[in-house]
């Protein structure tokens, strides 16, 4: 029977709609999982489903590669998903008009701080130059940090995989760090969701309500957009890069 399993699998590998059929059954568990539990933000469904892909691919010996021939079609759609969130944003322009400023404080607050206490804290431990470089642009969107690692010298796939640790950490532990500080407006929570964790956090934002993901989708723009000016000039400042 076990050779026979093992015969299917390798057949059905070899398809590339496997990648995308593995990855929606993956999140729909992680999904369920999530709602039994009341949507707690340590049962993120997005952590549970990577959990889930890699044990899978890492038992049957599938290659990355093979995995993301599949796969590339939900990878293609985060563009429309980005681009997609200009309409709550738009919704929402009046009061984003009238929280200007302080939003750019905190955005300027958040960049700095994320990409400071990164690379310090690296440096402080020891860590490689690569590896450092690697971790400065860590809360942005995983193909904006990964160009603006390679620019520098860092390594972009070590650059990816902080990435998403940071997105999905960050969405885990949002909510409680916020009730903890009682910040309590969707508005700031969602900005402070996007810029600290990216697509992940704007996600977890839009599960709350609309108004939060607008901002967090707002956030996660801007701070992609910063990270993409600070990270060189930090960079080169710090020495790091000649």
């Amino acid at each position: 029977m076990q050779p026979r399993l093992n015969e299917i699998w390798v057949y059905l590998s070899a398809t590339p709609l496997l990648g995308l059929t593995v990855t929606l059954l993956a999140y729909l568990f992680a999904f369920s999982i999530y709602r039994r539990l009341g949507m707690h933000p340590l049962a993120n469904p997005v952590a549970i489903a990577v959990l889930v892909l890699v044990l899978l691919l890492s038992i049957t010996g599938t290659p990355y590669r093979t995995y993301f021939e599949g796969a590339q079609f939900v990878h293609f759609l985060l563009g429309p998903a980005t681009v997609a969130l200009a309409l709550p944003l738009f919704e929402q322009r009046a009061r984003i008009r009238r929280l200007a400023l302080p939003l750019l404080a905190g955005l300027c607050a958040g960049v700095f701080t994320a990409v400071v206490s990164a690379a310090g804290i690296a440096l402080a431990l020891g860590a490689s130059v690569e590896t450092v470089l690697s971790l400065a642009p860590k809360s942005v969107t995983t193909p904006i940090a990964m160009g603006i690692a390679e620019r520098i010298g860092g390594l972009p796939s070590l650059t990816a995989t902080l990435v998403i640790a940071t997105g999905m950490l960050g969405a885990m532990i949002a909510r409680p760090l916020l009730d903890l500080v009682r910040v309590r407006e969707h508005d700031t929570r969602g900005f402070a969701l996007g810029v600290a964790s990216h697509g992940i956090g704007t996600a977890r934002a839009f599960q709350v309500s609309e108004e939060m993901g607008a901002f967090a989708g707002l956030a996660m723009g801007l701070s992609a957009l910063l990270t993409s000016l600070v990270v060189p000039a930090f960079a080169a400042w710090s020495g790091l890069i000649r």
